[in-house]
């Protein structure tokens, strides 16, 4: 994978790549599977998926505002990664046992009310998911993977953790639709939670927090990275995280429904979605390995307006493709847009994660992971899903009754404009770029 990523702290390859993967791998769920299973298991209620978004990034956040303060506090990142990832499997597991009829015999209450509450329960059961992921990982594994690198090799560092959510989607919304299709949701979210817990019980042994890490801060210190002369003092971190935010809402327009629109507007089956994610995935993350080596040795603010115009170019093609009928052309050019749409998230994914990390003080590494949450999670899942619903809703393209050709819902599913807003969106990256610039120039 190139070059070799050392540290002075003793930085584990292995552990970044295990804990990163798996972390992502949980998060992908989350974003994406849990929406379909809801839209499938329970009602397809697109408000109820925004709702879950939503609701989840305010809970990461504040999450990660806590924890990420108690373990600059505590001088310590392992336990909260350990025991984090070990309870983040319990949950994992307890989501793939609701179900629509688990309520109604529970509960003895009809059908509408059981689907009523199934839909409550799973926006509550993914908040409580969510709380334990983002202290293992928003927080506190990646402060510790702050504490353990330095600005010479997270070019590379990034280029590898940005690569990771890409994998994770790539098994998710590919392996795992066939393993579902075998044997179905609950045994899935079972064993994907098992391995989480698994994972979090060999780092209670396998994880050295820096040596470097100290004690620092308190409570008080939650509210730290809102201070103005904390956003003054670190105008380019805050610059960086507004580019972050931005990037995010656009993204958000389209993932949480990215493959409900395969399998209902395009009508892609498992196999040729799995087949479509896999090819995009597997080449964006291919090219990024060089994109991102190179990135240590150029300016990586620079490098964003290259970024920028791959991603909002693949969204692009990607809505283009609404316009095409033919089958095979349609997997095609789609797949040619995921490519270079997944090649975009993953370069301006790793050059911002990257200036973050450099422009992040010393010291206050644990209690500005609660701002970063706030621009990379909080404003982009509550803004980006309200978009794109929106969108949804305006276009209004109504799910057809499986059961009868004739007949159609009255619920509707995803349109193929939200790619499209998603790339005006992100040409908003333009405007703030210029300024980021400037102010790194006189550093």
């Amino acid at each position: 994978m190139g070059k070799k990523v050392k540290s002075p702290y003793g930085f584990s390859m292995p552990i970044l790549l295990l804990f990163g993967l798996i972390g992502q791998l949980a998060w992908s769920v989350e974003n994406m599977y849990f929406n379909l299973f809801v839209f499938e298991e329970i009602a397809p209620n697109l408000d109820a998926v925004t709702l879950m978004v939503q609701l989840s990034g305010i809970t990461a956040t504040v999450v990660t505002l806590i924890a990420g303060t108690l373990s600059d506090k505590l001088g310590n990142r392992r336990s909260f990664i350990s025991w984090g990832y070990a309870i983040w499997g319990v949950t994992v597991a307890i989501f793939g046992c609701l179900s629509t009829d688990t309520v109604a015999s529970v509960l003895g209450v009809p059908t509408l009310e059981a689907i009523s509450i199934a839909l409550t329960l799973a926006v509550v059961f993914d908040c409580v998911m969510t709380l334990f992921g983002s202290t293992a990982n928003d927080a506190a594994f990646n402060a510790w993977v702050t504490d353990n690198t330095t600005p010479s090799i997270r070019g590379s560092v990034e280029g590898i953790l940005a690569i990771l959510p890409l994998i994770a989607m790539l098994v998710v919304a590919g392996g795992f639709g066939i393993i579902k299709s075998i044997v179905g949701y609950q045994a899935l979210f079972i064993a994907l939670g098992a391995v989480i817990t698994a994972l979090g019980v060999y780092g209670i042994f396998a994880i050295k927090d820096s040596p470097t890490l100290e004690r620092s801060g308190g409570f008080s210190d939650i509210f730290y990275g809102f201070r103005p002369s904390v956003i003054k003092e670190n105008s380019n971190l805050y610059l960086t995280l507004l580019v972050v935010g931005i990037y995010g809402i656009a993204c958000q327009v389209f993932m949480p429904y990215i493959i409900i629109f395969m399998t209902t507007y395009l009508h892609f089956d498992v196999i040729e979605y799995s087949i479509v994610f896999g090819l995009a995935i597997i080449l964006g993350a291919a090219v990024n390995l060089y994109l991102t080596r190179m990135s240590d040795k150029k300016d990586k603010v620079r490098l964003m307006y290259v970024a920028a115009g791959i991603f909002s170019g693949g969204l692009l093609i990607m809505y283009l493709t609404s316009m095409i009928t033919e089958k095979i052309a349609l997997l095609i050019l789609f797949g040619i847009g995921g490519f270079v749409m997944i090649s975009g998230n993953i370069f301006i994914s790793a050059l911002s994660g990257s200036l973050v990390r450099d422009y992040t003080p010393k010291g206050a590494v644990g209690k500005l992971q609660g701002v970063r949450m706030v621009f990379s999670v909080l404003i982009p899942m509550i803004v980006g899903p309200a978009i794109g619903n929106a969108v949804n809703k305006i276009r209004n393209v109504k799910l057809p009754d499986m059961n009868s050709a004739d007949a159609m819902t009255t619920e509707y599913i995803p349109a193929p404009e939200i790619f499209l807003v998603g790339a005006v969106i992100s040409l908003l990256l333009f405007a703030i770029i210029p300024l980021l610039s400037k102010r790194a120039k006189k550093l």
